[in-house]
């Protein structure tokens, strides 16, 4: 992390308790902006949130949307530095952008061993369970869109379950595609 002092702008010291628990001791500002942050309403969080968990695990700072708090601790009470980030926007874009990806793999993985350990289910299926099934998603989708991997989860079926049973329904014309949300396909009912 690069520090800049410039981005300093208020200073806490949160004690602690043994009734009442933390509670803000002082605080400095140095500009206005600290008044974005209520830090008597805060203390109790950020205490925690510094200070609670098990030991070697505790966070040194913590970024928020407006600011970011670094703390130090000495004995019961929590030294709270708040400081104005210059320049992490294009960082953390960046890094929503490769969080996407990271979840758009992993859930392209998960089907695939899902497929692949349970395909065997496919045939095995009893029919009038399939039946039942068709017949709770044409009420589901009444008056609504919902996507393939949501029902997937209702019913806890695999990937090309779902599709096989959302292609029966087609087919049948009970349900029609809706549109897509992201790469998931959106159904309705007929």
């Amino acid at each position: 992390m690069n520090f800049n002092e410039n981005e300093l702008f208020g200073a806490a010291l949160i004690g602690f308790d043994m009734i009442d628990g933390p509670f803000l001791k002082w605080k400095k500002e140095f500009s206005k902006e600290i008044d974005e942050v209520n830090l008597d309403d805060f203390a109790m969080n950020f205490y925690l949130s510094f200070r609670g968990g098990n030991a070697g695990k505790k966070p040194r700072a913590i970024l928020y949307d407006n600011f970011y708090i670094v703390a130090f601790p000495q004995k019961l009470e929590l030294c709270c530095l708040f400081m104005k980030p210059k320049g992490i926007e294009n960082n953390l874009k960046q890094l929503s952008n490769i969080a996407s990806r990271i979840i758009v793999e992993m859930e392209d993985d998960e089907d695939d061993v899902e497929e692949d350990t349970i395909s065997k289910q496919d045939e095995d299926s009893n029919g009038d369970t399939i039946e039942e099934i068709k017949r709770l998603i044409i009420n589901m989708l009444n008056d609504t869109k919902m996507s393939t991997p949501e029902m997937r989860k209702y019913f806890k079926l695999t990937n090309s379950q779902i599709w096989k049973v959302m292609s029966d329904l087609e087919s049948s014309e009970k349900v029609i595609r809706a549109g897509k949300k992201g790469r998931a396909q959106l159904w309705t009912s007929a």
